[in-house]
């Protein structure tokens, strides 16, 4: 291949991933074709990308990006795999992916330019995602006022059921004395 068509395929990749930090490494070579075009369609159907370009070209366009931490993950067939709302729903779903398609090997990946292990893409993938950590950190904050106005209005709701109940168990005024 000579140099001007891999600087066109490196400079083609850097267009597609974009300001991208976030990729995981797989290694599909094993999967039968059936099963990599399915996995491919499902995962474009979720804005995943899933490119499959020699070792040294993803080096080389990574490189060029400030990521030099993915070298020790690029070692025999690679595909690099993109995209999605956040890295956690991108690590959920490849990791479904490789549990489903058992020939799908996990390499790892690359999480805000720092490179991570297939034990630490796992880990990723049992994380909340951006959406629940966003629901989780509203919870925090709104729970002082939850409590605040619970502590605020049980004295009322206290003093409102004891009225209650001595107004039941007062005997009923006599038929005889109703009010003038």
């Amino acid at each position: 291949m000579s140099k001007f068509v891999k600087d066109m395929i490196i400079g083609e990749f850097q267009r597609r991933i974009g300001d991208c930090r976030d990729f995981l490494i797989v290694n599909p070579s094993r999967l039968d074709a059936v099963s990599s075009n399915t996995m491919r369609v499902k995962l474009r159907g979720q804005n995943i990308s899933m490119l499959m370009i020699k070792n040294t070209l993803i080096r080389k366009a990574l490189r060029d990006t400030g990521l030099n931490s993915v070298d020790r993950l690029l070692c025999g067939p690679s595909a690099l795999v993109w995209g999605g709302p956040d890295i956690v729903a991108l690590s959920k779903e490849i990791a479904k992916w490789a549990k489903q398609l058992k020939l799908l090997e996990i390499k790892g990946g690359v999480v805000d330019g720092e490179a991570v292990g297939p034990a630490e893409v796992e880990a990723i993938s049992n994380g909340p995602s951006r959406e629940e950590l966003i629901g989780q950190i509203v919870t925090l904050m709104l729970s002082p006022g939850a409590r605040l106005a619970g502590a605020l209005l049980a004295p009322g709701g206290s003093l409102a059921s004891q009225i209650q109940s001595i107004a039941e168990k007062e005997p009923d005024a006599p038929a005889g004395e109703a009010a003038t």
